[in-house]
């Protein structure tokens, strides 16, 4: 049984059924509240934690159930997650009876499939805390390490506040995942950033890191690299080949860690491509603003629809509204808003945002990646009609475009990926009339600026590729170093390979 138990069920778990479920364990469980009450954690003798239990939520997205789980589930759903600690046995299938009984009083059905029960588990003969079993999650002096063990890994409210406690720590956050696990966009930005690290499972190298490839140790209380005598890093073997069924099994010698982690590997999709769109607009503070006009725009321009759903984690639960979106970043600013949007099932997208209060005014940062199947053509031709729409209407700082071979469902397995070749960038009006236009529009390279918005004062596009020209990087390189040689910085948004 997997630790993560998720109950997807029609009606809302209230608080009568809510009790019912969490004290299947009966009555040496104890309960306590955690991140300000959105979890309840159940403890056995002694006070070890056995299952957190997050608040419900209400997803009224079409497609999340299936997109994250694999397992369809018609919207609006209550998801309720549960998660055990790895150090009982007990515990496992005590997430599984509080998810089961959910079932049992509201209807739909559990995940993974099969672990539902509605069984007292005795948790009498639990260990107390202080027997030296190993943790879950573990907690050193620089990292704080978290076993996943799910098909996609997301970046569901209960990894986000984990993420936010390690950065407060000072910490890095490490995920420990078998191989045939996959990581979300919101889960890759996440896990990208720096001291972050995704540790995968391996029976050959023991572990390495799932962006990287490059072959980890533990030591010193957090994975990092194993280097070579003459100083480079080994790259595992399983991270350059062709992706296969992971063997049964991985290396020991983590705390908490799981040999007998099953794989959940999906079979591999043929090969498909994923357009990204890295945009970043500024507005003038005022009370008439609303956002999300511009993603809005390259959502429809590229897809023929507007996004279907946001919120600030996964599952994305809230239907598209820009006002919403709007209140929220709004209440908590000055802090920026990290947010998460998607599209309908029929057409893979999905976008990270970063709305951040600054001098200049309110920045959104947001990267959008659809998904095109073996055999289908990204829209590359309505490029140039997005940029002029996001000059014109939407404040448009920067935008670069670009195109890479990947899977077509969005996701990321731990398997080398050829780097995004860039397609197009258009620099915004305000930054070519501080670099001066004649400068701005002859770049020294076979590039030719073609002017958008209005004429006193145009954005420059620049065509740099096709999509699968490697010399894309080098144009781009020589461009943006052309821009900032009088001192002026354009920056374009960050894509990672």
């Amino acid at each position: 049984m997997t630790r993560d138990v998720i109950a997807l069920t029609p009606k809302m778990p209230d608080v009568w059924a809510l009790m019912t479920s969490l004290y299947a364990g009966g009555s040496d469980l104890d309960l306590s509240a955690a991140a300000e009450g959105a979890v309840v954690q159940l403890h056995g003798p002694g006070g070890r934690p056995l299952v957190s239990v997050e608040s419900p939520v209400l997803v009224q997205v079409p497609g999340e159930a299936e997109r994250l789980l694999g397992q369809a589930v018609r919207a609006p759903f209550w998801w309720t997650e549960a998660r055990a600690s790895t150090a009982v046995p007990e515990a496992e299938r005590l997430a599984g009876v509080v998810c089961g009984r959910l079932n049992a009083l509201l209807g739909g059905s559990t995940w993974p499939p099969g672990a539902a029960s509605t069984q007292v588990v005795d948790v009498s003969a639990v260990p107390s805390a202080g027997s030296g079993q190993p943790a879950v999650d573990v907690v050193t002096e620089h990292a704080a390490v978290v076993l996943v063990d799910r098909p996609v890994v997301a970046l569901t409210s209960w990894l986000a506040e984990i993420m936010r406690t390690a950065v407060a720590s000072r910490r890095s956050l490490q995920i420990v995942t078998p191989r045939g696990v996959r990581l979300t966009p919101a889960a890759r930005t996440t896990l990208a950033r720096v001291p972050n690290r995704w540790v995968v499972q391996d029976p050959e190298c023991g572990y390495y890191d799932g962006l990287s490839g490059a072959v980890l140790r533990w030591r010193d209380g957090a994975f990092s690299p194993a280097f070579a005598e003459d100083g480079t890093a080994a790259v595992a073997a399983a991270f350059t080949r062709p992706a296969s069924v992971p063997a049964e099994g991985a290396a020991n010698g983590t705390p908490g860690g799981r040999a007998d982690a099953p794989a959940n590997s999906p079979a591999d999709e043929a090969p498909g491509r994923q357009l990204i769109v890295a945009l970043r607009t500024v507005h003038r503070a005022d009370e008439r603003l609303l956002l999300g006009g511009a993603l809005e725009a390259a959502w429809r321009e590229l897809t023929g629809a507007p996004p279907a759903g946001w919120g600030t984690a996964e599952p994305v639960n809230l239907p598209w509204s820009r006002r919403q979106l709007t209140d929220l970043t709004r209440e908590r600013a000055p802090e920026p808003s990290q947010l998460v949007v998607v599209g309908a099932p029929e057409r893979p997208a999905m976008a990270t945002v970063r709305v951040t209060r600054t001098t200049k005014g309110v920045e959104e940062d947001a990267v959008l990646t659809v998904g095109y199947a073996a055999g289908e053509e990204p829209p590359l031709d309505r490029i140039e009609a997005l940029a002029d729409t996001l000059v014109r209407e939407h404040g448009l700082k920067t935008l670069l475009t670009s195109v890479r071979a990947a899977r077509a469902d969005l996701t990321t397995a731990p398997r080398l990926e050829g780097p995004p070749l860039p397609v197009t960038f258009t620099l915004g009006p305000d930054d070519v009339h501080g670099i001066g236009l004649d400068r701005a529009r002859r770049p020294p390279v076979e590039v030719r600026a073609v002017p958008l918005g209005p004429a006193a004062r145009p954005a420059l596009h620049y065509p740099l590729g096709d999509g699968a020209d490697t010399e894309a990087w080098g144009r781009l390189q020589q461009l943006t170093a052309h821009l900032k040689g009088d001192g002026s910085r354009p920056s374009a948004p960050a894509q990672r390979g």
